[in-house]
């Protein structure tokens, strides 16, 4: 089995290197992430200027092929399927984020979208996300992301869909289990502070305090707030198809 490991906190991210380590017991391994943190820089790609990746060492496993590009998530996925790897991956896994990735969050989320990557190159993915973001300790997700790995590629799961899995910050000794769910709502209010620079012109920083609006049992919020680590199958596929037999009976003029 042949893995690809990426994520959207940069190269040298803790939660990257404790997974790699994690990883590398189970599979061929191969990392390329950004060479800096391109946190909720969802699923852009770059195109005018030149993408480079620069071979690079985890001093915990030196011959580990691991490389930093100055790109974004996504590009680090194209790139390493495209143009790096000698081999295509057998799944790409993308994480293990600091800080959760929930509900219509996955919009923004470069370790999502990195995920999707793959997806769109016909190749099952991964997204992973440690839920504590001030203290996190990434032993367990990594451990459990290890066993989940050999769970996809047992299963054969659909290249078509990712999984997003979300760990609770609790301790192992409390966690309630695994369970499968739906995306839920995160909502934020005062999302920007109004500043003064030392000139007197106004900027606006993005902040925002979460609001919990999540009522429903079968979400991924739900989950994580009961202690239970979630996993949501994702799709880029973002059409309306309840929709479309509707929008066929309106009149368009033309």
């Amino acid at each position: 089995m042949r893995i690809l490991l990426t994520n959207d906190d940069g190269i040298f991210a803790e939660g990257l290197q404790v997974l790699a380590r994690e990883i590398e017991k189970i599979a061929e391994t191969s990392v390329v992430a950004p060479d800096h943190e391109q946190s909720a820089t969802g699923h852009a790609i770059t195109m005018h200027r030149p993408i480079r990746a620069e071979r690079v060492k985890y001093l915990h496993s030196p011959e580990l092929p691991t490389y930093a590009v100055n790109g974004t998530p996504a590009d680090c996925v194209k790139l390493a399927v495209e143009a790096i790897l000698p081999h295509r991956p057998d799944l790409v896994i993308s994480g293990i984020n600091r800080g959760a990735n929930l509900g219509t969050d996955v919009l923004y989320s470069g370790t999502v979208s990195a995920a999707i990557e793959g997806v769109i190159l016909g190749i099952p993915a991964i997204a992973v996300s440690l839920t504590e973001y001030k203290n996190p300790r990434f032993e367990y997700a990594a451990e459990f992301i290890a066993r989940l790995a050999k769970v996809v590629t047992a299963h054969g799961a659909g290249s078509d869909t990712l999984l997003n899995v979300n760990v609770p910050g609790c301790d192992r000794e409390r966690m309630q289990g695994v369970a499968v769910t739906k995306l839920g709502v995160r909502q934020y209010k005062n999302a920007f502070e109004k500043r003064t620079d030392p000139r007197g012109r106004t900027y606006y920083w993005l902040a925002g305090q979460l609001v919990d609006v999540e009522h429903e049992k079968d979400t991924d919020v739900a989950a994580i707030n009961a202690c239970k680590i979630s996993i949501t199958p994702i799709q880029h596929d973002l059409t309306n198809y309840a929709l479309i037999d509707n929008l066929r009976e309106w009149s368009f003029e033309l």
